[in-house]
């Protein structure tokens, strides 16, 4: 299923994989709604989990000595389907107000006028329907956890609520992006200890400067729209100098990363993860065109594999301490 949707015509929207699953099992009526939620990509919500399962591991591992119970020190598995469904919930329904408010804009820019808003394909009271929808189902995971959790979780919505307005107002978008989409590194650290601590704030802050560095990519394929219409960005706002700012970014956040492996006093393994993830970090930095749309959407796409290799990481470095001998 090859054609891009428009008002007069149903299809993908432009940016998303043909022949999706989306459009080969969902009926035609339920098109645009998985395409508000981003069904048809699923990259979005991978880059909100990876902060949340990346610190339900470390809260796990968290002070692990040799000989440890390997059960205790691997993270429930129970709260990371909660995260992998509250991280689908969330991220639609964080899409789907981000297309509300910006459908103005979206009008304008081609990547994104054949999404269903600006295409005509759901009202906007539909599109308020299904948000609602998909905020109580977020809603419900949240209630799973602690009291003081459920608490940080709805402090989130501040900040979500504040982003999609960022690019109206400030050069830097992506650091509120930032804000929104690393929240899940201070909640699964709250879920084990049902407070906040130094690890989890430092793997807060390495998050956002990842989040950063890969939306900053991302932007480079809007960045003519975006100057047309008046839209700000990092991408806008470094340039030329993408390079360098990338560089900074992605030092930036392992390094934080790697504070928060050492206060915790995860296993000291865990940060082979962190070592894998810097070679893919460098690799990413030298390859970049930023003139080349397509390039900058499969090197955003690839950060989903980084969290792979800092997850992976923690689970190897509790594995190890759980089958080697105590001290």
């Amino acid at each position: 299923m090859e054609t891009v949707q428009s008002r007069d015509k149903q299809g993908r929207v432009a940016d998303a994989p043909s022949g999706h699953w989306v459009y080969r099992v969902l009926p035609r009526p339920v098109w645009p709604y998985a395409q508000l939620a981003r069904w048809d990509r699923p990259i979005g919500w991978w880059l909100l989990l990876w902060p949340c399962w990346w610190s339900t591991a470390m809260a796990a591992s968290a002070g692990g000595r040799l000989g440890a119970s390997l059960a205790d020190m691997l993270p429930s598995p129970l709260v990371l389907a909660l995260f992998l469904v509250g991280a689908v919930a969330m991220r639609g329904a964080g899409c789907t107000y981000n297309d509300l408010v910006d459908q103005r804009i979206d009008e304008q820019v081609a990547r994104t006028r054949s999404r269903p808003l600006p295409s005509g394909q759901v009202s906007r009271r539909q599109a308020w329907a299904f948000l609602a929808a998909q905020a109580l189902a977020g809603l419900l995971v949240l209630l799973q956890f602690n009291g003081f959790t459920i608490l940080l979780g709805i402090a989130s919505l501040a900040v979500v609520a504040i982003y999609p307005f960022a690019k109206r107002f400030t050069n830097w978008p992506q650091f509120f992006l930032g804000l929104a989409f690393s929240w899940g590194a201070l909640m699964g650290w709250a879920v084990e200890f049902a407070t906040l601590a130094a690890p989890a704030l430092l793997l807060y802050a390495g998050a956002i400067l990842w989040t950063i560095g890969y939306d900053t990519i991302y932007a480079h394929q809007d960045k003519e729209d975006d100057a047309l219409v008046g839209v700000k960005s990092t991408a806008r706002l470094f340039g030329s100098r993408t390079k360098f700012a990338l560089t900074m970014l992605y030092s930036g956040a392992l390094l934080f990363f790697a504070m928060a492996f050492m206060e915790a006093d995860v296993p000291f393994p865990a940060l082979a993860g962190l070592v894998a993830a810097a070679f893919h970090m460098v690799r990413q930095i030298r390859v970049l065109d930023i003139d080349d749309p397509d390039q900058c959407l499969r090197l955003f796409k690839s950060n989903s594999h980084l969290g792979w290799l800092v997850f992976l990481g923690l689970l190897g470095g509790a594995v190890w301490a759980g089958i080697s001998p105590g001290l």
